[in-house]
């Protein structure tokens, strides 16, 4: 079964590059027939000359980043995108919400749908749709809500998985709260799940991880790609049968949001390093297991500055504070294990009843995959996707510094011109008020 990816304004479109190419050059790496034919047919299928054509759609309303990605991809010489998959215009939305949702995406609806339509016919069987955007801009956000939108109305029985780049947390948009706030209220109605990425997270796995002084966009979307590749590429899963699975977006779906209200995913891979360093390392699986499970627990997502002191509470004492250090409470999570030695690794720790919400069995919270083909260039590698708290404390800190610029009025205009009312703002601000209560209750 296949995936579409739909790219999304600039941050959508440089990620989705990033990723096509990861999950490329993993697959092609050694012997590795199996797990090659069944990366490829997800993501890729082959013209009548062998070439490998990703199965994506590329959509922004400047030309520039668009240009860029299909010219790098081509220069590769692994794949390409299709010659006809991408579709721009020359005046972009001016990082307003509004403008993207109310404007630019009823006008072009027709050939974005018609774009997306091509992929999905060229698929044997579709597994299901990944949007992929930024929710700071205007047309990732804007644009990006409302193909979401079009293919939900198309596509009612497919899954459909966003993905999002969350803001820096300061020195970005001036108004990337409210676009955020706005993106967020309407894909909690239309998505299956919502995986998250926040650039001051990913920009510290750069600085201090990987040790990149001079921190570009390209190294911050590597790391995305990077933890990305390592939940969609084929693995194992308990009801797979010994083959790869056929359906990673359901599995992925069935598997952390069992509840229409919690759909926030996170993740975080272990481990990370710079590329100079990986021939002088060497890991067990129990250390690598040990420090990720502490890493959920203490809501950390990179190996160092792990707090050992957090531990999960006792069941009268769950409560959670969106000020201090506290205990990561989980409705869901989803491990991933790559590489040498998979089967004999001990994942007991992660199947605790007391990592998840009282109200759901631990035996239905947790769920594992394995693959034994090691993940890019990684002897061992674990990723962990959970369904938790770890978004909560930025997501309130977004809503709060929306509503303070909306009390006071602050370029509301800007977005009425285009369409949308305060009545709409107050309706997203009441949505995610409803999530942040509901994740706040978690326990």
């Amino acid at each position: 079964m296949s995936i579409v990816t739909v790219q999304l304004g600039q941050c959508g479109n440089q990620v989705g590059h990033e990723l096509l190419d990861v999950l490329c050059s993993d697959a092609q790496q050694g012997q590795r027939k199996l797990y090659s034919a069944a990366s490829c047919e997800r993501f890729f299928h082959h013209t009548a000359h062998g070439e490998l054509v990703a199965r994506a759609v590329l959509v922004d309303m400047e030309p520039k980043v668009i240009n860029q990605s299909v010219s790098r991809a081509a220069r590769c010489g692994r794949w390409r995108y299709g010659e006809s998959s991408h579709f721009s215009q020359k005046q972009g939305s001016g990082n307003n919400w509004a403008n993207g949702y109310c404007v630019h995406g009823p006008r072009h609806r027709d050939v974005v749908e018609e774009l997306v339509r091509r992929e999905v016919e060229r698929c044997d069987r579709l597994a299901g749709l990944m949007a992929m955007m930024s929710v700071a801009g205007g047309t990732g956000s804007g644009v990006g809500t409302y193909v979401t939108q079009c293919l939900r109305d198309i596509y009612p029985k497919s899954f459909i998985l966003n993905h999002l780049t969350w803001p820096y947390g300061t020195g970005e948009v001036i108004v990337q709260n409210y676009n955020s706030v706005l993106t967020l209220a309407h894909l909690y109605q239309l998505s299956d799940a919502i995986l998250v990425h926040e650039n001051d997270t990913v920009h510290r796995i750069c600085s201090q991880l990987l040790n990149i002084k001079h921190i570009s966009f390209s190294d911050v979307n590597r790391v995305i790609a990077h933890q990305l590749g390592s939940i969609l590429q084929p693995a194992l899963t308990a009801h797979s049968h010994g083959v790869y699975s056929r359906n990673p977006l359901g599995e992925l779906v069935s598997a952390l949001t069992c509840h229409p209200e919690y759909k926030l995913l996170s993740v975080c891979t272990i481990p990370q390093m710079s590329s100079s360093s990986i021939a002088y390392s060497a890991f067990s699986w129990p250390g690598l297991l040990k420090h990720l499970r502490q890493m959920l627990i203490s809501n950390t997502k990179m190996e160092e500055g792990i707090d050992w002191q957090v531990r999960p509470p006792a069941g009268s004492e769950r409560t959670r504070s969106l000020t201090g250090p506290s205990f990561n409470t989980s409705l869901a999570s989803l491990l991933i294990l790559r590489g040498k030695d998979v089967y004999s690794a001990e994942t007991g720790g992660f199947e605790d009843p007391a990592l998840y919400t009282s109200w759901l069995p631990s035996e239905e919270a947790f769920s594992l995959w394995k693959s034994p083909v090691p993940f890019n260039k990684y002897e061992k590698s674990a990723t962990l996707v959970s369904n938790s708290q770890a978004l909560l404390r930025p997501l309130d800190n977004m809503v709060g510094k929306a509503w303070n610029m909306f009390a006071s009025r602050a370029y509301i205009h800007q977005y009425i011109k285009f369409g949308i009312s305060e009545e709409d703002f107050l309706d997203s601000f009441t949505s995610l008020e409803q999530v942040i209560s509901s994740y706040s209750q978690l326990c």
